[in-house]
Order: C-alpha cells, then sequence, then structure tokens
C-alpha cells in the first residue's frame, strides 16, 4: 500500500528556506569524511541530503496493507539502529577527548623541540667536517693548478716557438716571392698568432706581434707591384699568370677586407679607359650613343674572361664587380644626361634609349645566371650608404614624358566622342546598327571598347618597363580619362539638342531615345565590370607599396551613376508615352457620366503606350537586374501619373470612382504582365499590389453614399485608418461633396474620430497632392528595390538619390507607412491651430 503523498505533505512557498538545511559543502566534506557513498541499493536513511523524503521510505518499509502487520518489528528493527549509532556517537565523542587532552598535546610540542634541536646539532657537526675536508685538500688543489699553469706555460711555449719559426719561414720566403709557400706560411702565422692576442702587454711578444702586421703590410705592397708588371705587361719583367694566381691566395689569406680594396683596384683601372672615352660633355657620352658603351662593356668583360680575369679566383667573382661598377657609373651617367636633357627629351629619345639599357641589363642576366638585384646586392660594399640600383632606375623620374604621350593619345582617341560630340557619336552608333535589319543591335559603344584595349596595352608596356612610382602614376592617367568618359562621353550624349522636336504627334516618345539609353546603360556596366578587372590587374603589377593605395571605386561610381541617369530618360520617354492617355482622364467631366459600361478609353492606349517602351528596352539590355529597376521605378512613376489624372478630373463623384476602380484593374495587370517571368520578382509584385490597393481604398471611400454621415465616416475610418482633418477633406474634395454639406461632415467627423484613440493621425492620403504638378504618388516615391552596384540584391542601392526620377512634387518622409504612435500617448483631436479655428468659425455660423 503506497501513501498517498498529496495528503501527507503541505504545500510550503518555494522562496521559504528550513532553519535546519545544511549548505552542501558540508555535506559533501562529512560524506568525505565518514566514507559514505550514494549506492541505488543503499538504505535511504544513511544519505545526506536536504531533499530527504520520507514518504518514499514508508512506502519500501510497508509496500502493501499487509506488511503493516509487521509495524512493531520495523520499529524494534530501527531503535537497535538508533541505539547502535548512539554508541558508535559516543565513542568517537570519547576518542575526540582524548585527542584534545592539553597533557598529550604539551608532550608532542616537547618532542618536536627535542627533533629540532638534533636537526640543529647535526648541521654544525657537517659544518666542521666540511672545513676539516677543506684543510686536507688545500694543498691537493694548489697541486692541480700548478700543474695547470705548468701545462698552459708549456704550451705557450711550444706555440711561441712554432709562432718564431714559422715568422722565420715566411720571412725567407717573401724574399724568394714564392707565393704558393706563403699561402700556408701566412695562413699558420695568423692562426697561431691569434692566441697570442691576449699576451700582447708581453713586450716579447708585442714585438712579434708587430712583425706580423709588418710583414701583412709588405705583402700587400710586394702583391700589388707584382700585379702592376703583370697588368702593364712590362716585357723587361714579366710576371707568369701562375705566379699571380698564386698571389691572389695570399690576398684570400690577408683577409676580406684586402680582397675587396685588391679587386675594386682592378675594377678601377679597368674601367679608367671607360671613364675617359664616355664623358658626358663628349659626344660619346650622350643618350644617342649609349649603345656604343654597352658594345664596349662587352668587349672588356670579355677582354676579362681570356686575359686578366683568368688570374682570380672563381668565388671572387670579380667579373660581378667589373659589372656592378659599370652600371654605377653608367646610371650616374644617365641621370645627370636626362636631368639636362629637360624638357627637350622626346618620347622615342626616352623609350629607345630605354630599351637597349633593359637589353643590355637582361643580357647580363643571362650571361652571369642570375638576377641582377642579386648581382649588385652581393657587390654592395657593408658601409654603403645608398643601395645599388640599375640602370633603368634612372629613367624612371623621367616616364613622366611617357605618361604625356598616353594622356595625348587618350585626348586624341575620345575628342570625336566628348562633350558636344557625344550625342552624335551616341546616334551614329544606334542609327547604323537600326539601318542594317540583318545586323545585331550595338549594345556597346565601340569607343568604350577601344579605349579599354588601349589600357590593355599601354599597361602591359608600362608594367615591363617600371612596377613603381610610374605604375602608380599610369594609373591616376588612367582614372582621370575614365572620369572623362564617364561625365562627357556617356552622361553628356543624354543631353538632347535645345531644338530637338518629337518626330511624330501620333507616337510621343522617340524610339531612338529609348535605344540611346539602353545603349549607354550596356556600356556604363561594360566600364565599371572591366574598371573593377583593370584595378586588380594594375595591383598584381605594380610593387607591394602601392598595391593599398590603388583603387577605382570612384570611377565605378560614375558609371553607376551613367547607368542612373540613362534609367531616368527611359522613364521620361514612358511618361510621354503615357501623357496623352492620361491628359484624356485628367480633361474627363465625370458629372457626364450616368453610369459604367466596362474599362475607359483611354485605358487601352495607355496600356499599349506601356507595353511598347517594355517591348522595346527589354531585348536591348544585357543586364536584368537594370531593367528590374527600370520596372520597378515605372510601375510608380504611372501610378503617380495615374493618380495626379485623377485627382485633375475631380469631381469623381460615385460613378467616377466606381469607372476608375475598373480602370485601376486594367493598369494593374498590365504592370504586372508587362516585366515577363524572367524579370518579375516578388517585391516588384508586391510594390504594384501595394500601391493599386490604396488606390484601390482611396475609390471605394469615394464610392460609399455620405448619407447617413455616421456610416459614411465609419467607413473611412475602416478603410482608411486614420483621424486626419485634412485627409478626410480631401476625400470630400475628391468626392464633389458641396461646401454646405461638408461642414456637417466635417463636424461630425471631429466628433465621431475624437472618440477613437486607436485611429492613425496619418495615413498614405497625407503625401496625397490635391493641386498635382507632374507627379505625385500616395506614398514616398521610393526607390527601386533592384540594386544598380555589381553583386547587390534586394534593398536600397548606393544611388538613392538617383532612384527615383526626379519628377515628383510632393514632399516625401521615405517611408512607406507611417510610422505608429504610441498607443498610451494621447491623441489630441485639435492638434492643428488652423483646425482648431475652423471648428470654431463653423460652429459660429452654424444655422440654429
Amino acid at each position: 500500500m503506497a501513501l498517498d503523498t498529496s495528503r501527507l505533505s503541505m504545500p510550503a512557498p518555494s522562496f521559504r528556506l528550513r532553519e535546519d538545511e545544511l549548505p552542501p559543502e558540508l555535506i559533501l566534506s562529512i560524506e568525505r569524511i565518514l566514507d559514505l557513498h550514494a549506492h541505488p541499493d543503499s538504505d535511504p536513511l544513511d544519505r545526506l541530503t536536504n531533499d530527504f523524503n520520507p514518504i518514499g521510505v514508508l512506502n519500501d518499509y510497508f509496500p502493501s496493507e499487509a506488511a503493516l502487520g509487521q509495524l512493531e518489528a520495523v520499529q524494534a528493527r530501527l531503535a537497535e539502529n538508533e541505539r547502535a549509532l548512539q554508541n558508535e556517537i559516543d565513542e568517537l565523542r570519547e576518542e575526540l577527548r582524548k585527542d584534545q587532552d592539553p597533557s598529550r598535546m604539551q608532550l608532542i610540542q616537547e618532542m618536536i623541540s627535542d627533533l629540532l634541536g638534533q636537526m640543529s646539532r647535526i648541521r654544525e657537526k657537517a659544518t666542521e667536517s666540511e672545513a676539516v675536508v677543506r684543510n686536507i685538500t688545500k694543498e691537493i688543489q694548489v697541486l692541480d693548478l700548478a700543474k695547470k699553469n705548468l701545462i698552459l706555460s708549456m704550451t705557450t711555449l711550444k706555440r711561441l716557438q712554432m709562432l718564431v719559426n714559422a715568422l722565420s719561414q715566411l720571412e725567407d720566403q717573401i724574399k724568394e716571392r714564392k707565393y704558393h709557400d706563403i699561402v700556408q706560411s701566412l695562413a699558420a702565422v695568423k692562426q697561431i698568432g691569434t692566441s697570442f692576442k691576449p699576451y700582447t702587454s708581453v713586450h716579447r711578444i708585442a714585438q712579434l706581434w708587430r712583425r706580423i702586421q709588418e710583414i701583412q703590410s709588405e705583402l700587400r705592397s710586394m702583391i700589388d707591384a707584382d700585379w702592376d708588371k703583370f697588368y702593364m705587361q712590362d716585357p723587361a719583367k714579366p710576371i707568369k699568370p701562375s705566379v699571380v694566381a698564386d698571389a691572389c691566395l695570399v690576398v684570400d689569406v690577408l683577409g676580406p677586407e684586402v680582397r675587396i680594396q685588391f679587386i675594386e683596384r682592378y675594377v678601377a683601372l679597368e674601367l679608367k679607359e671607360y671613364r675617359r672615352i664616355f664623358r658626358a660633355t663628349d659626344e660619346a657620352g650622350q643618350l644617342d650613343n649609349i649603345s656604343r658603351r654597352f658594345a664596349w662593356f662587352r668587349r672588356l668583360l670579355q677582354t676579362h674572361e681570356t686575359e686578366q680575369g683568368r688570374v682570380f679566383p672563381a668565388e671572387w667573382r670579380v667579373g660581378w664587380f667589373l659589372t656592378a661598377k659599370f652600371i654605377e657609373i653608367t646610371r650616374d651617367d644617365m641621370t645627370a644626361l636626362l636631368s639636362k636633357a629637360g624638357s627637350k627629351l622626346t618620347l622615342k629619345q626616352l623609350l629607345d634609349t630605354l630599351q637597349e639599357t633593359m637589353e643590355f641589363e637582361s643580357s647580363i642576366t643571362r650571361k652571369f645566371g642570375t638576377s641582377l638585384r642579386e648581382l649588385l646586392q652581393v657587390t654592395t660594399p657593408q658601409a654603403a650608404t645608398r643601395p645599388s640600383k640599375p640602370i633603368t632606375a634612372a629613367f624612371e623620374p623621367h616616364m613622366g614624358v611617357y605618361i604625356d604621350a598616353q594622356d595625348k593619345v587618350l585626348s586624341d582617341m575620345l575628342a570625336q566622342y566628348r562633350g558636344p560630340k557625344s550625342r552624335s557619336s551616341l546616334e551614329v552608333s544606334t542609327s547604323s546598327a537600326s539601318s542594317d535589319d540583318g545586323a545585331p543591335p550595338v549594345l556597346v559603344l565601340p569607343s568604350s571598347t577601344e579605349m579599354f584595349y588601349f589600357y590593355a596595352q599601354t599597361l602591359d608596356q608600362c608594367a615591363k618597363l617600371f612596377t613603381g612610382q610610374p605604375l602608380y602614376d599610369l594609373c591616376g592617367l588612367l582614372k582621370k580619362w575614365l572620369r572623362i568618359y564617364a561625365e562627357e562621353v556617356l552622361v553628356a550624349s543624354l543631353k538632347k539638342p535645345s531644338a530637338f522636336g518629337r518626330k511624330s504627334m501620333d507616337a510621343r516618345y522617340d524610339v531612338n531615345e529609348l535605344k540611346n539609353a539602353c545603349t549607354l546603360i550596356n556600356t556604363a556596366d561594360y566600364c565599371q565590370t572591366t574598371a573593377l578587372e583593370l584595378e586588380d590587374n594594375i595591383r598584381e603589377k605594380c610593387d607591394e607599396a602601392f598595391k593599398e593605395k590603388i583603387t577605382l571605386q570612384d570611377e565605378r561610381d560614375l558609371f553607376v551613376s551613367a547607368i542612373s541617369a540613362a534609367i531616368i530618360v527611359m522613364l521620361r520617354e514612358l511618361d510621354s508615352a503615357c501623357d496623352s492617355a492620361l491628359s484624356t482622364l485628367s480633361r474627363t467631366a465625370w458629372t457626364t457620366v450616368k453610369h459604367v459600361s466596362g474599362q475607359s478609353a483611354y485605358v487601352e492606349p495607355l496600356v499599349k503606350a506601356i507595353e511598347e517602351v517594355a517591348e522595346i528596352v527589354k531585348p536591348l539590355v544585357e543586364q536584368k537586374k537594370y531593367l528590374r529597376n527600370f520596372f520597378d521605378k515605372a510601375a510608380n512613376s504611372v501610378l503617380g501619373k495615374f493618380t495626379n489624372a485623377a485627382v485633375k478630373s475631380r469631381p469623381l463623384m460615385e460613378i467616377g470612382a466606381e469607372q476608375l476602380l475598373i480602370d485601376l484593374q486594367a493598369i494593374k495587370a498590365c504592370l504586372l504582365k508587362v516585366p515577363g517571368e524572367a524579370l518579375i520578382t516578388s517585391n516588384y509584385t508586391k510594390s504594384v499590389t501595394k500601391h493599386t490597393t490604396r488606390l484601390e481604398a482611396l475609390m471605394k471611400v469615394i464610392v460609399t453614399p455620405v448619407d447617413p454621415p455616421e456610416g459614411f465616416i465609419l467607413n473611412y475610418t475602416l478603410v482608411i485608418g486614420d483621424a486626419s482633418f485634412s485627409n478626410f477633406q480631401k476625400i470630400l474634395d475628391l468626392k464633389g461633396t458641396p461646401k454646405s454639406d461638408q461642414n456637417d461632415l466635417l463636424d461630425s467627423f471631429l466628433t465621431i474620430t475624437s472618440t477613437k484613440s486607436e485611429l492613425e493621425s496619418t495615413s498614405f492620403l497625407s503625401s496625397l497632392d490635391m493641386d498635382p504638378g507632374q507627379v505625385s504618388t500616395l506614398t514616398s516615391p521610393g526607390s527601386s528595390r533592384t540594386s544598380l552596384l555589381p553583386g547587390g540584391g534586394t534593398g536600397e542601392s548606393l544611388l538613392a538619390a538617383l532612384s527615383s526620377p526626379p519628377l515628383t512634387v510632393a514632399p516625401s518622409s521615405g517611408s512607406e507607412t507611417p510610422p505608429r504612435q504610441d498607443q498610451s500617448t494621447r491623441r489630441e483631436v485639435f492638434s492643428d491651430f488652423k483646425r482648431f479655428v475652423s471648428f470654431g468659425l463653423r460652429r459660429d455660423t452654424a444655422p440654429p
């Protein structure tokens, strides 16, 4: 029999804590000390927990009603357990009392004190033992030190004897000029002498050290003299090449500084004649004769390799040093000559000289099997104040001549398309395609492809010459002409001549103007896409220092702006195509219309005009995103002009509103059909539906009879959903309600809406212009949701300012739905002072 826990347990607040409840940390400590481990089969009474449930324990003892007969036995067993636990507790208490006996604690402290004293005595004895051992081994340590000093003295004396003998042998070899033997002896003397450097304070060693330095100086002088004889080829005292080759090995032993000086001396002798022949003031040293410089050096290098250069060790790379010095002298001469030429320097002269220089540097690279940069780096002295540069570095500051020449070529290339000529060039391109029925339409202006082809050639040519500042300057030039092409060719071609007229009164839009705009959209898209590839190409070719500075984003934005301008032109032509039909609507006298009979006469030409414009532009624009952008804005424009025409045709009366509802359905169906399945999007459908739904709501309110007034006002609040006094008056004006009846209706409107706090203060009617100019929509003229930027999806584009044609007159807040007010804030009925005064005047003048 399980106990009913619902009757035994009392509800307690969840926030109330028991006074005897133990902290969890204390429970864990007790379990660890008493070695209590919870197991599924352990006795629940042995567990320490704050969540002890006696109901479960009782159910374990008495699982059924028959078990209640063993109640006394269970009580006896529990009492026995209690006594056993109590005895165990008493034993533990007695043991704890004994452990805490003060006399026992004092005994333990005394034992610890004795232990510390013994440790102190052991430490003292260990110190005494160490002192005894040190005294015993003191004499042994002295003997070890004496032995070490004796061995060092014997080794030093032996090395000194070896140094004296080697030095004496070296002096004899120097007298006989035996360079082959001098190599080994000098190396031994220098190696042994290095170990005596710490002992130079000893007089005898100081003498030997000075003698070693003197011998090295004598060797340098002797080698220089023998080299001069060998170089001058003195027939009286000829020097064999083998002797000079051995002398070079001696120079290697003398040290790297001596070797570098020896090489520089040889290089100076070799290039002495070059400096004399090709002085910058003589004719041979002019820019036109740079090929003679390179020819002379090639002959010199060949002579070096077949004659004098053979005596040098291969690892010296004397040819590298000879080439590096020639490059340094020639570069300085070219720098002076180019600076002297100044403005007289022609592009042909610059490029010809630069081409010959690059060919020479390439031949050097092939000859030595290494890059010119590595050759100059290896041969540059460590103490050099400036890094070595190739000869072509002298031309880099003067590449402005090349940049200016490319500027002139681009100017001449685009002169026939710029400014006033841009319009004619665009018309020629489109008309030439139209004249040939079999030819495909011109989707991109040839001038753009011609310009970018020239860009690619110029960039490759400049990158072969320089990848530093000149290439960066060329990038600036390319950016300049991209801006000019966008502004003075593309955008300028959209401007119509002042005397430009319509070709026909029947077709009130210009087909060629639409085709021109489509061609311009394709061209601008091609330019901004190719400009991005151009930017990546320049970054790939230029030096690392200029990569972060290169960007064509501003120029690409100009092309996107040109696309927006072309879309505006297309919208302008669409408006012109719709003007005739919408003018018919605006002149309609609804007071004479007696009944509704199908759609109005103006609807068919209006739909036809929209479809014709769509059929013209759809096959001519390559990128679908621009067509989507155009149709988004076209739908807003058509519906806006339809709204304006309807407002102008007021009073609409009930019959006019019914007719406009039918007409609106036909226009809506047309707008949803013209993009086609490939171009229509859910956002476009939602936008058209949203605008037409608002127009339908407006017409439905106008259709509603004003009698009874309460029903009319209630229908307004349900359909429109605001309490705006001015918006309600717009409805009355559109409906054609007489002025005498408007006052009573307005008073009733104020009375009824003052009790409806849930109504908004504004709605889509707030932006409705009752005196429309060109275009006024029921909402923000809202930019298209189709972005013009590459890779853009839905949402506002970067060119939000250009996303809607500048045809709107009514101001807009930029949002399609007015923000809802806080419902907790009290809506004031007379929030407008003029509205309050008007209400009071009508009250005073109202008939009794």
